[in-house]
């Protein structure tokens, strides 16, 4: 007995402590798991006169309508789009806004973890560097930095102002933009449906060098000679700006080799041994970069003079499908393996989640510039692309699935919940059914019973969120009245299963299953009850006549709600919070102070008045009562000295569940097993008592 109270003792510590540390813990994880904005949100969201359309695929991305309802452009969250983890290893969330031509109209911030604005810089100036966007274009390439040397230097590259103190983390939203708002444009407007990024495959090795990389078209050249250079400013005010050209129109200008590097079989064959090992290194820190090599052995020289290393070069730039590709230096100094062309070397990176794939058809551009004028000179381009595109046979790409119904994905991502839920549930019906009397000995059954319920409160309700509510058959009803199916109790397969062994527990004990042993909110009121018996609170019980007369409210709480889905359907969830389950274990808590103070109030009930809530007004109690009715056997045992002479049972039972005839109220049982216990006990039953005192043996000389 010390032994099992000492088990029970610690159970109870470690309820409590469960209590106070699961609502702060299932908060922070809905802070981190927080789902995408509903539509509500979102139209609070859109910049007038423009309005939010229709949901356009099931990874947010909507349509934009203008004033007068016509589609306008699309609005999107980059988190669902382009998760990319942030500083502080959760994506930073934005909205983004732009019209049918890829132009940004707004970029709003909608949640994010980054510790340098949540208590540094504070939110102000990442929303002032959202602000930038307005206006630009997703065809332009957008930086974010400062220009390098003179503003006028004529690059292509459109600079976004960063904030000091935060740059990765505004580098990381820029990137997030990026690729959500290119992923959106790829599938919407360019006609190119966005897949998994292709990898270079380091299980492919092959024996090339230079000569072979040429041969194959892996590396590939384009030369522009003075003259050619001259041409493309023919008839502008640059035409003659440029004496080098002039004086040596057969010279070359431009003499520019790229090759893709990412495969480990073209890396060997292109870097000397050094070289090859700084970028293994540069791909283990960023490992979603296409590394590619450029050379420039004209006058070109790949970047200006003003160029600052591992930044955007200002003399390149890329695009795909017709869309911009962002460029970074990679920060290597280059050797190469012999037969490899001589001239300016740099390694740039692109970012494979931006929607790069380099198995497809690309194009590097070089700008040439020119600037006219002395005192301020004006500043004209030219751009010659090099088309390029690496051999799939050294790549791999992840393999795309087709996409699950919801109810297949639902079961898919929580399989391990599932599987440990039917283990639980196995568990449960072996106890309670083959192993009842075995279980319901009185050294185990309180232990036993108090650490199930401990398992129910934390990883049915807290984590698998598989508290049932009276909301699901009212769903079910208003479903059937419109004449739809019931497909959408798929979409929970978690509480579909604690359903599906409620309806079974239903033929085999009646309600008894769900309501003693895999209620959350029951649990919950059933530790309140053993710790106000640990604090000696005084107990309240209703006597036998009131009893009865409460546990009628149950009923009506049932036909009130039945009365308002079928009537007043709109008020039928309002109308649902009069069960506390929602506030107690599917937000843990974390709900407007009436909410909280409501169900700590049936708590602190059950801690005076055994499970009152359960007893007295649960509509789903009534519920599972009626199911209850299913019931194929009476499967508590009976003596016929059970309600007379002994009345044990039905005195110590705390449900009111057995009648003064010793029959039990199916009804009103919920399968403590406290009276099978008694039933057992040698020690406690008394017709058992009574037995073993004619079988004992009589002194000697004792009077029959």
């Amino acid at each position: 007995m010390g032994r099992g109270f000492g088990l029970y003792a610690a159970l109870q510590r470690v309820f409590i402590i469960l209590v106070l540390t699961g609502g702060s813990l299932i908060a922070g994880l809905q802070t981190t798991l927080a789902a995408p904005l509903d539509r509500e949100a979102l139209q609070a969201m859109i910049v007038p006169p423009y309005a939010l359309g229709e949901a356009v695929n099931d990874k947010g991305v909507w349509t934009l309508l203008n004033s007068g309802g016509a589609e306008a452009g699309y609005v999107f969250e980059t988190g669902p789009l382009a998760p990319l983890p942030g500083f502080s290893g959760a994506p930073i969330d934005m909205l983004v806004t732009i019209d049918l031509d890829g132009r940004f109209l707004d970029v709003r911030l909608v949640s994010h973890n980054e510790p340098i604005f949540v208590s540094g810089l504070g939110e102000a100036p990442l929303h002032a560097f959202l602000k930038q966007y307005r206006g630009h274009s997703i065809h332009e390439p957008l930086v974010v930095g400062t220009p390098y040397g003179d503003a006028g230097n004529g690059s292509d590259l459109v600079y976004l102002d960063g904030v000091t103190k935060a740059t990765a983390s505004v580098r990381i939203a820029h990137e997030s933009i990026l690729a959500a708002t290119l992923a959106v444009a790829r599938e919407k407007m360019q006609g190119v449906a966005s897949g998994p990024p292709a990898y270079p495959d380091p299980a492919i090795d092959e024996a090339l060098d230079w000569a072979t990389l040429v041969e194959r078209g892996y590396a590939r050249n384009l030369k522009v000679t003075n003259a050619k250079l001259d041409a493309a400013f023919r008839k502008t005010i640059w035409a003659h700006d440029d004496p080098d050209a002039a004086a040596d129109p057969e010279g070359l200008y431009l003499d520019l080799w790229a090759v893709d590097i990412g495969p480990p079989a073209i890396a060997r064959a292109v870097l000397s041994n050094d070289s090859l090992a700084d970028l293994q290194r540069l791909l283990r820190v960023s490992p979603d970069d296409e590394p590619v090599l450029v050379i420039d052995a004209g006058r070109h020289g790949l970047v200006s003079q003003d160029f600052v290393r591992n930044t955007a070069p200002d003399r390149l730039s890329a695009e795909q499908d017709g869309l911009p590709l962002a460029l970074r230096d990679a920060d290597m100094l280059v050797e190469t393996q012999d037969g490899v062309p001589h001239g300016t070397r740099m390694v740039l990176r692109i970012d494979r989640r931006l929607g790069f794939d380099p198995t497809r058809e690309w194009t590097l551009a070089a700008q040439a510039v020119r600037a006219h004028g002395m005192l301020k000179p004006e500043s004209g381009s030219a751009h010659f692309p090099l088309t390029l595109k690496a051999d799939g046979q050294f790549f791999g790409r992840p393999q795309i699935s087709v996409a699950l119904p919801a109810w297949q994905a639902a079961m898919v991502s929580r399989k391990w919940d599932l599987a440990l839920l039917f283990l639980l549930l196995a568990g449960l019906f072996a106890a309670v059914g083959p192993g009842m009397h075995r279980l319901a000995r009185p050294a185990q059954l309180r232990p036993a019973r108090l650490g199930f319920l401990a398992l129910v409160i934390g990883f049915v309700g807290w984590w698998g969120q598989g508290q049932l509510s009276v909301v699901t058959p009212l769903a079910a009803l208003r479903t059937a009245m419109g004449g739809g199916n019931l497909a959408v109790l798929l979409y929970d397969p978690f509480s579909l299963m604690i359903w599906s062994a409620t309806i079974i527990g239903f033929l085999l004990w009646g309600r008894g299953l769900f309501c003693g042993w895999l209620c959350p909110f029951g649990a919950m009121q059933e530790f309140a009850h053993h710790a106000g018996r640990l604090l000696r609170l005084p107990q309240w019980n209703p006597s036998p006549a009131w009893d009865a007369r409460l546990k009628a409210g149950t009923w009506l709480s049932l036909a009130a709600l039945i009365a308002i889905a079928v009537f007043a359907p709109e008020r039928a969830e309002t109308a649902a919070e009069i069960e506390p389950f929602k506030t107690a274990v599917t937000t843990g808590f974390q709900r407007e102070w009436y909410y909280v103070a409501y169900a700590l109030f049936w708590l602190a009930l059950g801690a005076i008045t055994f499970k009152g809530f359960c007893r007295y007004l649960c509509p789903l109690g009534a519920l599972m009562a009626l199911g209850g009715l299913l019931r194929t056997r009476r499967w508590i045992p009976r003596r016929v000295e059970c309600g007379s002479p002994c009345q044990l049972c039905r005195v110590r039972c705390p449900y009111g569940a057995i009648k003064k005839t010793g029959h039990i109220a199916y009804s009103q049982c919920f399968q403590c097993l406290d009276c099978v216990s008694i039933h057992d006990d040698t020690a406690q039953c008394v017709p058992l008592v009574l037995a073993a005192r004619k079988r004992a043996p009589q002194p000697a000389g004792a009077q029959p």
